[in-house]
């Protein structure tokens, strides 16, 4: 099952430590089969607020997505990011059915439809 890391960026302040961070990260990636499904990209908010940036990166599944936030070479990473941003960064995985429904939730919560 594919799983994801989110990051939600804001105050994002742009100078060399963000360049490097940019130059270096997708290194960090490939051993992990880590890709970028969205970078660089503003929010088109319809509920609530955010004001700053979305990023989406895919893996092949949670292990991989957790080998690659722990990793030295990304660990190194972090604080380019971190000293410049108000950052929330999450995993989670994505559903495991090709054909997934969100009533198929109901199932797994045992509520009868």
């Amino acid at each position: 099952m594919s799983a994801y890391a989110v990051g939600l960026l804001s105050n994002l302040q742009f100078g060399p430590d963000i360049v490097t961070y940019l130059q270096r990260i997708d290194a960090t990636l490939t051993p992990y089969g880590g890709a970028f499904l969205v970078h660089g990209t503003r929010a088109e908010v319809k509920e609530g607020v955010f004001d700053g940036n979305c990023i989406i990166i895919s893996f092949p599944a949670m292990a991989q997505a957790r080998a690659w936030y722990e990793s030295p070479a990304y660990a190194e990473l972090i604080p380019l990011r971190a000293q410049h941003a108000q950052s929330t960064v999450f995993l989670l995985d994505g559903v495991a059915e090709p054909n997934y429904r969100a009533e198929s939730l109901l199932a797994k919560l045992g509520v009868k439809a």
